[in-house]
């Protein structure tokens, strides 16, 4: 799986969102029989949107993806999440209510004009790092 210790706040939560939504996507698919850790296209989809969740030009003020200006994802990644969001969030009221909940409401809020320069988590771990 990758590596959450480099995410914080709310870039943590989104990214353990998504992880407990490719969870409930994964073993009610194809792979029943397996744990979604040993599940290659799950855990390349993750490892792929904690990378984009690193980098959101928002840092820690990211709105959710659906009303984000900004759309990183590649196409065929973007559909893959949605499948996986669409198939997932009304299932995770029942194993993850305080999550689900959570998320409704963050996507709530209002749209974000153009994200602030140099505010994404990688670029504030970097200077962090060179000082």
């Amino acid at each position: 799986m990758a590596n959450s210790e480099l995410l914080s706040g709310k870039l943590l939560r989104e990214y353990q969102t998504i992880a407990a939504m490719v969870e409930i996507y994964c073993k009610a698919h194809k792979h029943k029989a397996k744990p979604v850790s040993d599940c290659q296209e799950c855990q390349d989809f993750l490892v792929y949107a904690h990378t984009k969740l690193d980098r959101c030009p928002y840092g820690q003020d990211k709105p959710t993806c659906n009303k984000c200006p900004v759309h990183c994802y590649k196409p065929h990644m973007k559909e893959k999440a949605r499948e996986i969001m669409m198939f997932a969030g009304p299932k995770m009221l029942l194993p993850h209510p305080m999550m689900a909940i959570r998320h409704l409401l963050s996507g709530r809020g209002p749209v974000p004009g153009k994200p602030p320069a140099n505010q994404s988590n990688r670029h504030l771990r970097k200077q962090r790092e060179d000082q």
